[in-house]
């Protein structure tokens, strides 16, 4: 059975700087005497490549978890802005809230209606009666206080 032949210990030094490191891609090639030509050769080499995928797909998973955990207080604080004495924070608050249930849904890769029965009656990114309702509040009693 043939044995998969394994990156060389310089390619794993490269790969490891290019998504652990402070230095950018010059830098590294540079720190390890690497070519610019001899590195598109690795780039094109199916197990650098993948390795280099593989690194790739983690990083965006660990951004994804980072920004699942604090997406509650990220909407706390727009919440909290809503309310703010500069009406146009205000504003944009509300326009940013009522915009997370699409960035939500298309982050996720599904329907922002998803899981809900009544999905195929309401517009893709609509937002229940109740939620609109407190948003125009909050907009109208801003309003009403820079009159």
């Amino acid at each position: 059975m043939a044995r998969k032949k394994q990156l060389s210990k310089k390619q794993f030094a490269v790969i490891n700087d290019l998504f652990g490191g402070e230095l950018n891609e010059e830098a590294i090639l540079a720190k390890h005497k690497i070519s610019r030509r001899v590195y598109i050769r690795w780039l094109t080499d199916n197990r650098f490549e993948a390795e280099f995928s593989r690194r790739i797909a983690a990083a965006h998973r660990q951004s994804e978890l980072i920004i699942a955990k604090y997406a509650p207080l990220a909407a706390a604080k727009l919440v909290q802005l809503t309310e703010s004495e500069k009406e146009e924070t205000a504003r944009k608050a509300c326009l940013n809230i009522i915009s997370l249930p699409m960035l939500v849904g298309k982050e996720a890769g599904r329907p922002v209606n998803a899981g809900n029965e009544d999905a195929e009656d309401k517009p893709q990114n609509s937002m229940s009666p109740e939620v609109a309702g407190k948003l125009l509040a909050v907009l109208a009693e801003n309003s009403g206080k820079n009159n």
